[in-house]
């Protein structure tokens, strides 16, 4: 933490006193803190507080009442390697979820370059609520990084979940997350994304239901952590956001083929997240096939060549492949099959039979198989969480080779 630059953004919570106490633990580390207070925030606590403990004016307005100055968001967010918000309201998560800038902090977030952390406040029935469910999952999908609340007695004397992670574990989570940021530096990633269209005529296609947005997860979490990434995306309509991210664009699973057989040759480990099509047709008209010309039409598929089961053909013993599957039954048992069959280090079970998992989604419930065989169930969360575990698992099996 030691002379890392961060925003804490403060919200109108009871959990605001807290606040004090994590800009002590941040400056005590080295870390040099801003703090960033909603009007509603110093209602909770005062201004003088935190600029007491921060060694910095307090800011919470767009302007300076004595002289008219400008703080420039801007500036700010360019500033900043993290930015904490920390208690984040229900009201707060709302604004920054939708764009809605009405004051300095939801400003100072739009503007920030930085990896956002957000730690919600509020009593449990306003954090179990769909309305902030979504917004929370809205978050998520931007790349923000959310801690977490805890079960314990709140304002309203209930108990339930709703309650601010503890200062000290906040800090740990930004102490975890500087410290990771090189644990795949210099190293060179393929990972494959979406679907495959397989075209049937010039307007026609063969393709399934995914969005792609596991892939382009799993590729801002690499890159966060130092990794060089060559993203093969198949049509979707997603934008990546860190600059260590390459992508190449393509429609057919001919061309994903290409694209991941060559990167593959320079890669340090592979994740092959996307959908291929299995089948193409064996011809692709030139032109639009009529509904007038036959009753009925017989459209005669050929298979698409295996990109997983052809890279573990070519692998070197210093590189990993991960593997996706997809299953609607007997799910672990098919997966552990696939594993061996393409030779990969790891596979990531998907299975539509869990609610809220699987294409279209930004959520995702998986199970990690290793070749040992040991399987690890990871909960319904976020993609983005999900993309985090399993990269935490491949620079596991990183450190083991």
């Amino acid at each position: 933490m030691k002379d890392k630059k961060i925003i804490l953004g403060i919200t109108g919570s009871i959990a605001a006193y807290k606040a004090a106490i994590l800009t002590r633990l941040l400056t005590k580390k080295g870390a040099e803190v801003q703090v960033v207070m909603t009007p509603a925030a110093k209602e909770f606590i005062t201004p003088l507080t935190l600029s007491t403990l921060s060694r910095k004016p307090v800011i919470s307005e767009f302007f300076s009442a004595r002289d008219g100055s400008w703080h420039s968001h801007v500036e700010l967010g360019a500033w900043a390697d993290a930015m904490l918000i920390a208690p984040a309201t229900a009201a707060t998560i709302g604004k920054m979820a939708n764009g809605i800038a009405d004051n300095m902090l939801v400003t100072t977030y739009l503007s920030c370059k930085a990896p956002v952390f957000v730690a919600p406040a509020m009593d449990l029935d306003m954090y179990a609520h769909p309305s902030t469910r979504h917004q929370i999952e809205r978050l998520c999908s931007y790349g923000n990084h959310i801690i977490e609340p805890v079960e314990g007695e709140l304002a309203s004397l209930l108990n339930g979940k709703g309650r601010m992670e503890e200062p000290d574990r906040i800090v740990g989570v930004l102490e975890d997350f500087f410290t990771s940021q090189n644990l795949l530096r210099k190293k060179k990633i393929l990972i494959t994304a979406g679907p495959t269209y397989e075209k049937i005529d010039p307007v026609r296609f063969i393709g399934n239901y995914s969005s792609g947005k596991m892939g382009f997860a799993l590729a801002e979490a690499c890159a966060r952590k130092g990794a060089e990434v060559h993203l093969v995306a198949g049509p979707v309509a997603l934008k990546t956001v860190h600059s260590r991210i390459r992508r190449t664009d393509v429609e057919s699973a001919d061309e994903m083929y290409a694209a991941a057989t060559v990167s593959f040759a320079e890669a340090d480990i592979a994740i092959l997240c996307a959908a291929v099509a299995d089948y193409r047709p064996e011809t692709q008209r030139t032109d639009k096939l009529k509904r007038e010309t036959d009753a009925r039409l017989t459209l005669p598929l050929t298979r698409n060549r295996d990109i997983a089961a052809a890279l573990g053909a070519t692998k070197r013993k210093n590189q990993l492949l991960i593997g996706f599957a997809l299953e609607t039954n007997d799910g672990v048992r098919h997966a552990r099959e696939k594993l061996a069959r393409k030779n990969l280090d790891l596979i990531v079970l998907n299975s539509l039979e869990d609610e809220g998992a699987g294409f279209r989604y930004d959520t995702n419930r998986v199970t990690l198989i290793d070749r040992k065989g040991e399987t690890t169930a990871l909960p319904l969360k976020s993609k983005t969480e999900i993309a985090e575990q399993i990269v935490a698992e491949v620079i596991t099996l990183m450190n083991e080779r």
